[in-house]
């Protein structure tokens, strides 16, 4: 899900390489430069920088491995200009070795004697990863402030557009927005691409509500999310979503703002609670049908395949509850289970991975459902009755899943 993709030219976003993996695996890119973001490491300095430089231009202890401070490291209100200075620096840096350009004196050092010396070793251009342990938390910072630098594109452009044109998967937090907007003017002032006019420049009405994160891509005609991401249509048109699954809670948009919607691409499932007494197994079929996968049949309920909703009208739908962690990511999971034919228990990591930095939780009740929906999956398709787990321990192996991330 997170495998190392290109954002610019010569620099990709992705997970901290497996060391333990051949270098061919997979057709895997050899990068020249490893930047790990770490909430332990340093702002580099202009004297670092230009050691790494001479790294590089000697071509030995290749790739080179560096460390930059990870995404949330540098906190509003009380960020220096130091701190600045060094994010811009790097930027800088990156991609002046990743589109080496043989004019600029940046390539040049200086002999012993003064003179000029053009670092052939750098007329090559560099392949970045910027990377973390998940390839999407830590490294979001460093990785969007290079692509409005690399591309000159401001804020909001570069959200959305390094997840939906990019298509990489990021989680990033409220203070990372909250930098990139105030220093925007900077970033575009010194990036190489941009030519449009900062004075003139004003950011869309959805980047005061984003927190710094957005929907998850489940599948790539259905997210999840919640009502926050729910409340901000604006947003969800610029990511391609055009349908909103409300699960038991009511999207408050303005009433100029619901008449732009088709009431076709609207759908509340109302009195669903998630208190382990409503249940949502009879909301499957409403909500699947609405999402676009599959019609159930009036006669035999057997899974037909639908040609004009949902996935294959060209949107996404949004599936939504309060918080995005069990009412809606149980949708998700049934879903997932009918367009993968995939178990409960591979349904939930599947969904879990891709809901990022949420845990998802789906209550109890929801879990056994689904054990049910498993099922009934099975027997339409004329498969065994056969469970990878049982219910006690998939009630078990959740509980200890999220144990970690529980409050004591």
């Amino acid at each position: 899900m997170s495998r190392a993709s290109e954002i610019s030219n010569n620099v990709y976003l992705g997970p901290t390489p497996d060391t333990s993996l051949p270098a061919c695996w997979k057709g895997a890119p050899k990068f020249d430069v490893l930047i790990e973001t770490s909430d332990l490491a340093q702002l580099p300095d202009n004297g670092t920088l230009k050691a790494w430089r001479g790294l590089l231009s000697r071509g030995d202890r290749l790739p080179l491995d560096i460390e930059f401070p990870s995404s949330g490291s540098i906190m509003p209100p009380s960020w220096s200009q130091s701190e600045v200075d060094g994010l811009m620096a790097m930027c800088s840096w990156i991609y002046k070795i990743a589109n080496p350009n043989n004019d600029d004196d940046s390539n040049a050092e200086v002999d012993a004697d003064g003179d000029s010396i053009m670092l052939t070793a750098m007329s090559k251009r560099k392949k970045v990863l910027i990377h973390c342990t998940d390839g999407y938390t830590e490294s979001s910072l460093l990785g969007l402030a290079y692509f409005m630098y690399a591309e000159g594109l401001p804020v909001h452009d570069a959200w959305v557009q390094l997840h939906r044109d990019r298509g990489r998967n990021f989680f990033a937090y409220p203070s990372d927005v909250a930098l990139l907007t105030s220093i925007q003017p900077r970033i575009l002032q010194e990036s190489p691409r941009w030519r449009g006019d900062i004075l003139t420049m004003k950011d869309p009405s959805w980047l005061s509500r984003l927190d710094g994160s957005l929907p998850s891509r489940i599948l790539p005609y259905m997210y999840l999310g919640n009502l926050n991401h729910a409340n901000n249509p604006d947003l969800l048109k610029k990511l391609g979503i055009t349908r909103i699954l409300s699960v038991g809670e009511p999207v408050a948009w303005p009433r100029e703002t619901r008449e732009q919607w088709p009431a076709d691409r609207l759908l509340y499932v109302d009195k669903v609670q998630d208190n382990g007494v409503d249940p949502l197994t009879n909301e499957f079929a409403r909500c699947l049908k609405f999402i676009g996968t599959y019609q159930f049949g009036s006669r035999l309920r057997i899974l037909t395949h639908r040609t004009e909703d949902g996935k294959h009208d060209g949107g996404a739908t949004l599936v939504h509850c309060r918080v995005g962690v069990s009412r809606s990511a149980t949708i998700c999971i049934a879903e997932v289970m009918n367009e993968l034919n995939l178990s409960v228990p591979r349904a939930y990591c599947y969904v879990r991975a891709r809901r990022l930095n949420v845990i998802i939780q789906p209550h109890l009740r929801f879990m056994y459902e689904l054990l049910k929906w498993e099922e009934f999956q099975r027997t339409k398709r004329g498969q065994p009755l056969r469970r990878e787990l049982e219910w006690a321990t998939i009630a078990r192996e959740i509980a200890l899943m999220n144990k970690p991330y529980s409050r004591q």
